[in-house]
């Protein structure tokens, strides 16, 4: 079992002037009524944040693998115009006692816990999450099934979704963690969103070991002391971009 883890205005038309109208003569009342040029200015930078496209990047990290690549992904997203990512952890499952025991690092507490409905609101969603025996985490599955109701409405049919994942070994999982998860966005009628080869040389390079694959993201933790390298965290962010021009395109269709 491998170690992974952590092992993101309309324009107003204006009505119709009739030809040469009376001029009314200015009034202290029109004036106070009028909005103030700073309270238009604050409106339209919340309309223009608010149509912003949103990508929750929802994760399971035990050791911190998987959150290197979860912030850098979020730094690819926020980099293309009109989109931006959210961060969020899925509820851990094992006991405090239990974590402690297995020298885990405490949570970041500024990364919210999410829930099942949060998911509704994304335009796109990528999941991250370490290897257990060749697929994901109990905890990731654990969150997963709590999407039961989302599935008999079909809440999240049609939504872009995406996966990157962390594992101990390089024949740990990288390919099948990915490939055996697709199921669940299968039952969901969620769309599948690989990387592929996109990543163009990056994906071919052979003087450094590096986690990742055509269907996503990866790094490999080995006994959970090997931090992501620059081309695993390079991969992630062009992942963040790559998902984030799909989502963009897909919501302009």
């Amino acid at each position: 079992m491998g170690k992974g883890g952590g092992c993101v205005p309309s324009k107003k038309k204006q009505p119709p002037v009739a030809d040469n109208p009376p001029q009314p003569a200015p009034s202290t009342a029109a004036a106070t009524a009028t909005t103030p040029a700073s309270a238009h200015s604050t409106n339209t930078t919340d309309e223009n944040h608010a149509a912003k496209l949103k990508i929750l990047i929802v994760f399971y990290s035990m050791y911190g693998h998987v959150e290197f690549l979860a912030r850098r992904m979020k730094t690819g997203v926020d980099g293309v115009e009109g989109v931006e990512a959210l961060l969020y952890r899925v509820p851990e499952t094992l006991a405090s006692e239990v974590l402690e025991q297995m020298k885990a690092p405490p949570k970041d507490p500024s990364i919210p816990e999410i829930t099942a409905a949060e998911l509704v609101g994304a335009d796109g969603i990528l999941f991250g999450f370490p290897t257990r025996y060749g697929s994901m985490a109990a905890q990731m599955k654990s969150f997963f099934d709590s999407t039961g109701q989302l599935w008999n409405e079909q809440k999240l049919a049609g939504k872009p979704a995406g996966f990157f994942v962390s594992t101990g070994t390089q024949g740990g999982g990288q390919e099948t963690t990915a490939w055996t998860a697709i199921t669940q966005l299968a039952h969901h009628g969620m769309l599948f969103v690989p990387v592929g080869y996109t990543f163009g040389a990056g994906m071919f390079k052979m003087d450094s070991i590096r986690g990742g694959s055509p269907y996503g993201a990866g790094v490999f933790a080995g006994d959970g002391s090997r931090q992501p390298s620059e081309t695993e965290l390079a991969l992630a962010e062009h992942q963040g971009k790559y998902m984030a021009t799909i989502v963009k395109r897909l919501a302009h269709a």
